[in-house]
């Protein structure tokens, strides 16, 4: 039997994710992402891992760490796998514009306060 995925483990998923779209926002435009389809999929996928490994979390984590809209980040997840058909890029990169820069250091003290 594989061994559960523990929540540093997602939340170190999450961070990377989060570091790869953050990085990237310098690099491409909203207009680069409306232009070129395997770029804009590329974000959406990024923003999958995090919303599916905020969903993965263990639920006593959430519940003891509120200072995330974890049910949030769940949502667009589920919108991004199940209503992909009517993404907006838009919207999706005003979620890696305005949202991940503030979610950065949270999840970057929930790492250290599981690995002190």
């Amino acid at each position: 039997m594989r061994e559960r995925i523990k929540d540093i483990d997602r939340l170190q998923h999450m961070l990377e994710s989060i570091e790869v779209l953050l990085e990237s926002r310098h690099v491409h435009s909203l207009e680069d992402i409306v232009a070129d389809r395997i770029l804009f999929h590329g974000y959406v996928k990024e923003v999958e891992i995090i919303g599916e490994a905020a969903y993965k979390l263990t639920k006593e984590f959430r519940e003891s760490h509120l200072e995330i809209e974890w049910d949030d980040i769940i949502a667009m997840r589920h919108v991004l796998v199940h209503g992909y058909y009517q993404v907006s890029p838009d919207k999706l990169w005003d979620t890696v514009i305005k949202d991940l820069e503030p979610l950065r250091p949270i999840i970057l003290r929930y790492i250290n306060e599981l690995t002190a």
